[in-house]
């Protein structure tokens, strides 16, 4: 599996680097976060990502859910976003 977690004290550069490096090695990326602030630390990450793959003319797309994981015993609810290459263009 090829899950990035993400939290609000995530470095987006970091987490971009992962996802580009993921995509180079398997076409597909998976990045979850939980929270407002892992939410868009997570989506800043998508958008570096894309910019670094663009230069590689790799172009891609994501695809946004809700996803129940458990922490401690306790259910939550995630974002993940899958990340895969756009074949369309």
């Amino acid at each position: 599996m090829n899950l990035i977690k993400v939290s609000a004290r995530s470095r987006t550069a970091a987490v971009a680097g992962a996802i580009a490096g993921v995509m180079r090695e398997v076409n597909r990326a998976e990045v979850q976060a939980i929270g407002a602030g892992a939410v868009n630390q997570a989506i800043k990450a998508v958008i570096i990502a894309k910019g670094y793959l663009a230069e590689e003319d790799v172009h891609i797309v994501c695809t946004p859910s809700f996803v129940e994981v458990m922490i401690d015993g306790q259910e939550r609810t995630a974002i993940r976003v899958v990340v895969e290459p756009n074949l369309s263009v």
